[in-house]
């Protein structure tokens, strides 16, 4: 699925074109902030980007300038959309690297006709960003080049998985997060066997080493949703996403690697535990402020099955659902969970 950063600081087009792209078949990401687009960009490796060139603080044209800086990104197809389509800014922005310049309004067809032809003329062979995909949110799955990663064994899949949210460790500090049972020797003797695996499984140079300290070889360079995840948590501890752009984020959520047994993992569930526990609590405000109670009590309810203690949650879900005149609110006040039956 062809991925897709459209960038513009005026919301009803941002979500226009991300509806006409996604019913298309294309997996899009928005930013309202060409700044936030580039922090984006540290975790998200999109085929095209698409940016509006008048936005307020940085340009369409000075982020596709910030874009160009970086190597990785320095083919990377780039359209500019503009209601203001003068031959100087399509100039400059054709000299500065844009591939494409449609201006505005354009219809559906407009758009997916421009992309499709920039898509083509990037051609299948085009290598950009990242080949590979590291997914450990409700799922522990490695794709490369689009391919699933068969794993030689499970725990080169965790070590994989370590060594992703751990950057650069030791020997010693992956044996025992990995083996926190093992005595050292042990412990040391089965990370080196983990190792050879997670280099069989991969390739050779999937590890660099160096003083007796590992990371993953910078090739790789994974999109991994954990670190997206987290990154767009961020911007909406600074209140940077709307309430559709919360319940999308919500959905990334997952239990980090189920099924893998390690206090290592159990300390990134709880991390990101917190973390969604936030977002819904924000989403469910949202949603109170907006009057829509109905997408309120949702919140509380999913925020409720992940910390079913929560007086607040409950006293929230409960008023939610006294607003929309549902009579599971009396279950909620007594705090009696329903689980096995949704809202709907």
């Amino acid at each position: 699925m062809p991925r897709i950063l459209v960038v513009d600081d005026d919301a009803a087009i941002l979500k226009l074109v991300s509806v006409i792209l996604a019913r298309a078949g294309h997996e899009v990401r928005t930013s309202s902030h060409p700044v936030e687009a580039l922090d984006l960009l540290q975790v998200f490796t999109p085929e095209l980007i698409i940016s509006d060139v008048v936005m307020p603080y940085m340009t369409g044209l000075e982020f596709l300038e910030e874009v160009r800086k970086h190597d990785r990104f320095a083919s990377l197809p780039f359209m500019l959309l503009s209601s203001h389509a003068e031959r100087g800014d399509v100039r400059r922005g054709m000299n500065l690297g844009a591939d494409d310049y449609l201006p505005k309004p354009f219809t559906p067809q407009d758009l997916t006709t421009a992309v499709d032809a920039r898509m083509r003329r990037a051609g299948l062979g085009q290598q950009v960003g990242s080949n590979m995909e590291a997914k450990g949110l409700g799922t522990s799955q490695v794709l490369w080049k689009g391919v699933a990663v068969q794993w030689v064994s499970r725990k080169a899949l965790e070590l994989f998985f370590y060594l992703l949210e751990h950057k650069d460790v030791s020997s010693w500090e992956a044996a025992e997060a990995l083996w926190p049972e093992k005595d050292e020797a042990r412990a040391s003797s089965l990370f080196h066997t983990t190792l050879h695996r997670l280099r069989k499984s991969l390739d050779n140079e999937s590890v660099s080493s160096s003083n007796r300290r590992y990371t993953l070889s910078a090739d790789l360079n994974p999109d991994y949703d954990v670190q997206r995840f987290e990154l767009l948590a961020g911007q909406a501890d600074q209140n940077r996403l709307g309430l559709e752009e919360l319940r999308e984020l919500i959905g990334l959520y997952g239990q980090f690697l189920p099924g893998v047994d390690s206090p290592w993992a159990d300390e990134v569930r709880n991390r990101l535990e917190q973390k969604v526990l936030g977002i819904l609590n924000l989403a469910a405000k949202l949603a109170t402020e907006a009057g829509r109670a109905k997408d309120a009590a949702q919140f509380y309810q999913r925020s409720l099955s992940i910390d079913p203690l929560s007086e607040s949650d409950w006293d929230g879900l409960a008023r939610a659902l006294e607003n929309i005149g549902d009579p599971r609110a009396r279950l909620a006040v007594r705090r009696e969970a329903w689980w096995m039956s949704d809202l709907d």
